[in-house]
């Protein structure tokens, strides 16, 4: 993935995954394309054209650092940028700042800034900026569930106007990657309240890309920034359109009216496989970096007892899952870690599917099955799965549950909402039995703000409310501590917590299946996945759908 057109390689540890449709970072794939061309194309000749990217929802906003969406970071990380970044490989790399020192057994870093950039109207980038995005994020009236990181920080000093040293409290794991979070102008957002400001429908960054136009529902509208630090894009209109359906996207993609999309299992393996298809565009297949889940709302009785949850495991098939909704392009989730993660533990307990076993753990807490209807003193076990419009995959994972709760008595109902509905009028308000979801992870481990406990935090990513005190420190001592064999120990056992505890059915790591269009070139293949390096996309001037 490119590290600021799609949302997948903004360094924040977790964000809702739903609202695009564009694929995650990977290290394999089953098809590739040559780095270079056969025949080179001039630099003068490789800027034009416009790129159309579908998503299945609009962004809440486009400031990242406020939205726990998709959407919000997919839109906003081309517009703003941070001090540091992921590379290719996954690895922490300069991006407005170009180097740093780090002292005092990794408590202190200072950044030195990258001299001659410019916000989009033509300011200039200084350490004022660095220092002023410090304190906005701060502010207690600043509604970031992103701030953790910077609540580490114990100072942030101005060295001179392109040099900021940051001194954090205690060893802080992700005391670097946390300045990868977007960096805002202060001279135009000091004194301002940023959250209800028009800056958050017409924002000014650093970014590849500027503001030019966005209807909400309907599009986002970016230009190449002429004086991108790195270089111009290639690509010169970026255009992001809401298509609230894959079906609906696909048939765009058929149409050429969209670009590039990523294919739900049954598009990739049996309505693509044909020459016409072939000829416009190029498929990819490899792991995605998310998970799929069931997750319990924790406040509701009905899912307090853990062997209730368990026994919810038992009943339901996660091959079937991997065979009938992913087609066997993906693989079963254990926890919140994919198998080639240097944090995942394999022995955990693991749940394969067994009726039998469910209702004796159903029996366990009191319940019986009473002319085919499961239920506890006269009362059925009922609930409602949510899951968000535009994802076929989740609803078909929702009905196939369905069905196998049935066979063991429990009723179960479906509805699928709107994405910004879904997330802002029942996820954030707690207001749902269970939710099929999915995180979006990215390459350090820490899992903070999605399992310690969320207390009185409001814009906690916990929305489940699960609580477990041995989780909560060993989410503390993961990362305050930079030994990595110390930190997989830690993470091993959270593993073996949330395995027996079960707040979460995890169901499945998906496959990224992105299909390109042919006329965009200079694309590969890295550990980032294929748009790492977006910026150098091009088209030649013969195959451009725009001059």
């Amino acid at each position: 993935m490119f590290s600021r057109i799609l949302f997948l390689l903004i360094p924040f540890t977790f964000f809702f995954a739903g609202c695009s449709s564009q694929p995650s970072p990977s290290a394999a794939s089953s098809a590739t394309v040559a780095k270079t061309t056969k025949n080179e194309v001039a630099e003068h000749d490789r800027y034009g054209d416009r790129i159309v990217i579908p998503s299945l929802g609009s962004a809440s906003g486009l400031l990242p650092e406020l939205y726990s969406d998709s959407a919000s970071h997919q839109f906003g990380s081309n517009i703003f940028s941070g001090l540091v970044k992921y590379d290719e490989n996954l690895l922490e790399t300069g991006d407005l700042a170009h180097r740093w020192d780090i002292a005092d057994e990794g408590k202190t870093i200072t950044f030195h800034l990258r001299q001659g950039v410019t916000f989009h109207d033509g300011a200039p980038f200084r350490a004022r900026d660095v220092l002023f995005t410090f304190n906005a994020i701060i502010n207690p009236d600043f509604p970031s569930p992103y701030k953790r990181d910077f609540e580490q920080v114990d100072t942030v000093e101005i060295i001179d106007e392109y040099t900021v040293q940051v001194r954090y409290k205690n060893v802080y794991a992700r005391a670097l990657i946390g300045w990868s979070k977007s960096i805002l102008p202060r001279h135009i957002l000091e004194g301002v309240d940023i959250p209800t400001s028009d800056f958050m429908r017409h924002p000014i960054g650093t970014g590849p890309y500027r503001f030019v136009e966005w209807q909400k529902g309907q599009f986002l509208r970016l230009a190449a920034f002429e004086n991108y630090y790195e270089k111009k894009p290639y690509i010169t209109e970026l255009i992001y359109k809401v298509i609230p359906d894959t079906t609906t996207q696909f048939m765009e993609l058929r149409n050429r009216s969209i670009d590039m999309m990523d294919l739900t299992p049954v598009q990739f393996s049996r309505q693509t496989e044909n020459d016409t298809f072939r000829k416009d565009y190029v498929k990819y297949r490899y792991p995605s970096s998310g998970y799929t889940y069931l997750g319990y709302n924790l406040r509701n009785p009905l899912f307090q007892d853990k062997r209730v949850r368990q026994a919810l495991s038992y009943a339901i098939n996660q091959q079937e899952l991997i065979d009938g909704v992913l087609m066997g392009l993906g693989v079963a989730a254990t926890g919140p870690y994919r198998p080639d993660s240097w944090a995942y533990n394999p022995d955990v307990r693991r749940y394969t599917y067994d009726p039998a076993q469910a209702l004796a753990l159903f029996a366990e807490v009191g319940y019986q099955l009473v002319n085919g209807v499961l239920q506890k003193d006269g009362v059925p076990f009922r609930f409602e799965i949510i899951t968000n419009q535009g994802n076929d995959s989740r609803r078909k994972s929702a009905e196939i549950i369905q069905r196998r709760l049935q066979e063991i008595g429990i009723t179960v109902t479906i509805r699928v909402i709107e994405w910004a509905s879904f997330i802002n009028e029942f996820i954030n308000k707690g207001k749902f039995d269970a939710t099929i979801l999915g995180w979006n992870i990215l390459p350090d481990p820490d899992i903070y703000s999605v399992w310690h406990s969320p207390g009185d935090n409001q814009h906690s990513l916990n929305f489940t409310a699960y609580a477990n005190p041995r989780v909560d420190e060993l989410l503390e001592l993961g990362r305050s501590t930079l030994d990595q064999e110390k930190r997989k120990h830690y993470y091993g056992e959270i593993q073996q917590i949330l395995a027996e505890e079960q707040p979460y059915t995890f169901l499945y790591i998906p496959q990224a299946l992105p299909a390109v269009s042919r006329r965009f070139e200079n694309i590969y293949e890295t550990p980032a996945g294929i748009t790492h390096n977006f910026i150098h996309w091009y088209a030649r001037p013969e195959n451009r759908m725009i001059p």
